[in-house]
């Protein structure tokens, strides 16, 4: 018997890869299509805008503890080498608005979230997502954060995402 074959007996191997070993212990992983059956999807009441604004801009909205997201609706940052980018519904946008006169802004977005919790290995979730939503000819920003996925989407193109969507998940809410 080999090493891996006696080690099975009384605990995971280490030499398989996590998809192996689910296939050795008879366990297949859930496929992207069978969680997005399972998934609701919920449609946040408010409507987003995306934001970019340089370092400088940032430097001062932090510095003015009045002008940050109100806490109360979803929002999030995100700085790369290039610029921050900021994702804050219309009321926060508007209380930030006067601190943004050099940033570049688009409006008009609704966020939707996949309410189901993933691990880290799960592959294609949102590759099948932008599928369904690419057939129907529908422009995604996808976010994601620790635990769930995310899409802004135009509120021009909302209905008929949902449209595209319903077949393929268990809920809209």
């Amino acid at each position: 018997m080999d090493h891996c074959s006696l080690h099975r007996q009384h605990s995971r191997c280490p030499h398989l890869s996590n998809a192996s070993q689910a296939i050795q212990e008879g366990l297949l992983m859930e496929s992207a299509i069978d969680i997005l059956l399972r998934t609701s999807v919920e449609i946040a009441p408010e409507s987003f805008a995306i934001v970019s604004v340089s370092f400088d801009t940032w430097h001062r909205l932090v510095s003015e503890p009045d002008r940050s997201p109100r806490m109360t609706a979803p929002f999030m940052v995100f700085m790369d080498k290039y610029e921050v980018t900021m994702v804050l519904d219309e009321i926060d946008l508007a209380k930030m608005r006067p601190g943004l006169e050099d940033a570049k802004i688009e409006t008009g977005y609704r966020l939707l979230t996949f309410d189901t919790v993933m691990d880290f290995d799960v592959i294609g979730f949102i590759a099948e997502v932008s599928r369904i939503l690419a057939a129907a000819e529908i422009p995604i920003l996808p976010l994601s954060a620790f635990s769930r996925d995310h899409l802004l989407i135009k509120q021009m193109h909302l209905a008929a995402a949902l449209k595209a969507l319903g077949p393929h998940v268990k809920e809209l809410c």
